[in-house]
């Protein structure tokens, strides 16, 4: 299995002692240059958070188009966008605008969405469940016809007095060929994993489960990935799947390094409860860098997935995050099987 690595930045901003990123216009800047500065490094991917009513990143599709005419190679994607919020059709369209810009380097990670300042906030948005719908089943819904619309299905009726009489169905323009293959949804449960393969979605597995069966957080995510892969064979798609963990992964090389993680080694799982709920959070890596190959080598889940992503501080700015990759991609990354492009 090709074992790819890419960065997720949370993309915070705050005008406090120590932030690097302290405006709006900080964050977006700075993603699409650690997005260059990745990719220069050897690096895979570069992804955002979304999240709204915060000062996080909000709007993905102009800053993917940004970070694709900077670069040339390197993925560039979400991690996730909650289709509580989303038009379907005028995302499709932005999504296979952005996809077409990149060169189909887009690789979009959609879900229900994670727990949020706002509340009621989709709501703010003009989006309200009909009475009896839950917001899982809202952005199922959106989901659906999102999945529709990008496969090049017709959506709406013609108008004949503006097609010559002609009558038919039309579909959403453009369409970038391939991007459905790089749709994936953010999974926090082992049922919604067998659910995004049965929908012939790649898994971005949740850097919390929303469940806890005792098991180590990894040994429960590898069983949600088994599970995945199994639903994907038995539903019969053709291609292979991705699938994608994310790790908090902190080398210490240097005074700066300990100034700020040093007091934070390599720690336990945790577990409490979330939206009444028990769930279960992956612990944090940080160390030195071969300790933090021989750890995360061991992990489960990472040994399990293609695709590892590397949950970034982005409020350090981008000199530091880039330092942070370069030092992942040289010493922790061989270790769990990660080769460098240009030797593949």
């Amino acid at each position: 299995m090709e074992k790819k690595i890419g960065f997720l930045s949370f993309g915070h901003w705050q005008p406090i002692p120590g932030s690097q990123v302290r405006t709006g216009r900080d964050a977006l800047v700075q993603s699409v240059e650690l997005a260059v500065a990745a990719e220069e490094l050897g690096v895979d991917g570069a992804s955002v958070r979304v999240h709204h009513f915060a000062r996080q990143l909000a709007s993905p599709f102009p800053l993917l188009a940004a970070m694709a005419a900077r670069t040339h190679r390197i993925e560039i994607g979400t991690g996730v966008v909650d289709m509580r919020y989303e038009n379907p059709l005028y995302m499709a369209e932005e999504a296979a605008a952005t996809d077409l810009l990149s060169d189909g380097r887009l690789q979009l990670g959609i879900s229900r969405g994670s727990p949020e300042t706002a509340l009621r906030g989709s709501e703010a948005f003009g989006y309200v469940p009909p009475e009896g719908v839950s917001d899982a089943d809202l952005a199922r819904d959106k989901t659906a016809l999102f999945l529709a619309a990008i496969e090049g299905r017709t959506v709406v009726d013609a108008d004949p007095g503006m097609t010559g009489g002609a009558r038919g169905r039309l579909a959403v323009q453009p369409q970038s060929e391939g991007l459905r293959d790089r749709i994936w949804w953010g999974s926090g449960t082992r049922a919604t994993a067998e659910w995004t393969a049965q929908q012939g979605m790649n898994l971005m597995s949740s850097t919390l489960l929303v469940e806890d069966t005792g098991v180590p957080f990894d040994e429960l995510q590898a069983e949600q990935i088994a599970r995945f892969r199994a639903a994907w064979a038995q539903a019969g798609w053709e291609r292979e799947p991705r699938v994608s963990v994310s790790r908090s992964v902190l080398p210490i090389v240097s005074d700066e390094d300990r100034a700020y993680f040093g007091g934070e080694r390599s720690g336990q799982d945790q577990v409490g409860v979330l939206e009444g709920v028990r769930a279960r959070f992956g612990k944090s890596y940080a160390g030195e860098p071969d300790q933090l190959a021989e750890e995360l080598s061991k992990d489960a889940a990472v040994r399990d997935a293609d695709t590892l992503l590397i949950t970034v501080p982005n409020m350090l700015g981008v000199d530091y995050n880039a330092r942070l990759l370069e030092n992942i991609v040289q010493h922790v990354a061989p270790a769990i099987g990660w080769v460098h492009p240009d030797q593949r």
